[in-house]
């Protein structure tokens, strides 16, 4: 996903390369708290695990999984959107996020692939079919592709000046409005298909990307299925667009905080919603930790709340002063988030997995952080001498006449 935030960032002027450093520091943060929950996982003894610093940890640890999702409609509205003010087809657009998407899918097969013989021969066979992170954003990805292609309502090529400008405007909002019913219809229909609805006639491998069922024979917490976790990208997808609306273009500050406030109004409305005397749903199938709506409302109004105040550190704080690990992680998140699972869970763990102390996990933590930093360092400069290499070579001198 950072690769398609330099997109959007190729066409803009050298004043709104700045403008995105919230989205990079953002995603540097998931990476930051993916670390810390899966190193303390991975590496604390029984012991350590009944202390309130693990618990704060495993707190923490659910916002990294939201976070990347989310960032991944806000990116992807960013580059649909840069793409139709091109002018490009909407076919040509939805084909370009759907084969995105594709690809970050087929990576994460790739991934339980690499995991599983790595694994081997403890790994069980159907670890390869498990529902990961990368497999809901490769499918959130062309998801929202489809949404954007069904909502593109630009008018036809060879119109120009004021019915063009209206035609990408009408776009705008309706792609939005879109999102949004997109997102609470995945969040309201969660409870009754993991329970009431559960589509128990697909074989497994499929029922998991509904519901998350796995082996298990019930819905599993601890994966990645489309409900409820594609509506954090649509919500991302329809905020990404918002950032394209006259308000944000003009007033961004501000934008950003009704950004916030809206965050702080849907956490409200979520307590206020799990308190109410009626529900939607019958006791029995009601749980506000997991698949609620009400519950999706407060991760989402607390995504939106981290927002605010990460476009205020990098607008108004020490972001960027200098060079900034946080939004190097998030320039190269796919890779290190590939590459620090085998140091930390793989057979390759640094430490003893279930026999460290909390000051040990820490120094370890403090080495995997200090590792992906470089090796995403090692990234960057190697696609920069690419690049760089590419470019054509100045036009020899001519010759001087006689």
């Amino acid at each position: 996903m950072a690769d398609q935030i330099q997109v959007a960032r190729a066409d803009g002027a050298a004043g709104k390369l700045g403008r995105l450093a919230y989205i990079d520091w953002m995603r540097g943060l998931a990476c930051v708290l993916m670390f810390q929950t899966h190193c303390y996982t991975s590496w604390l003894s029984p012991q350590a695990r009944k202390t309130e610093f693990y618990r704060w940890s495993q707190a923490a640890g659910t916002l990294p999984a939201p976070l990347f999702i989310f960032l991944a409609g806000v990116s992807s509205a960013m580059v649909t959107q840069r793409l139709r003010e091109k002018g490009m087809a909407r076919n040509a657009i939805a084909r370009t996020a759907i084969l995105r998407g594709a690809e970050i899918f087929g990576l994460g097969l790739l991934f339980r692939g690499q995991e599983f013989i790595l694994g081997y021969p403890k790994s069980p066979w159907t670890d390869l079919l498990r529902v990961d992170v990368l497999n809901i954003l490769g499918l959130s990805m062309m998801l929202m592709g489809v949404l954007c292609w069904a909502t593109d309502v630009r008018a036809g090529a060879g119109v120009v000046g004021a019915r063009f400008s209206a035609s990408q405007s009408r776009t705008l909002t309706v792609t939005i409005i879109a999102a949004l019913i997109a997102a609470a219809a995945v969040a309201v229909a969660t409870p009754w298909l993991w329970t009431t609805y559960r589509p128990r006639w697909l074989p497994w491998p499929l029922e998991s990307y509904i519901d998350g069922v796995h082996t298990f024979g019930q819905p599993q917490t601890w994966l990645f299925p489309i409900f409820p976790w594609a509506a954090f990208a649509f919500v991302g997808l329809a905020l990404g667009f918002l950032l394209f609306s006259d308000f944000a273009k003009e007033k961004e500050a501000w934008f950003f905080v009704a950004v916030g406030v809206g965050g702080a109004i849907a956490c409200a409305a979520s307590q206020l919603l799990d308190a109410a005397p009626a529900r939607l749903y019958p006791a029995a199938i009601y749980d506000y930790w997991h698949t609620s709506p009400e519950f999706f409302l407060m991760r989402s109004g607390v995504l939106l709340l981290l927002l605010f105040l990460v476009y205020a550190w990098c607008r108004w704080g020490w972001a960027q002063k200098g060079f900034s690990p946080i939004i190097q992680l998030g320039n190269t998140s796919l890779l290190v988030y590939w590459v620090h699972i085998e140091f930390v869970y793989g057979r390759f763990s640094i430490l003893r997995k279930g026999k460290c102390s909390i000051l040990t996990a820490t120094a370890g933590l403090l080495v995997i952080f200090l590792a992906m930093v470089a090796l995403s360092l090692l990234r960057t400069r190697s696609k920069k001498r690419k690049a760089k290499a590419l470019r054509p070579a100045p036009a020899a001198a001519t010759a001087e006449s006689g």
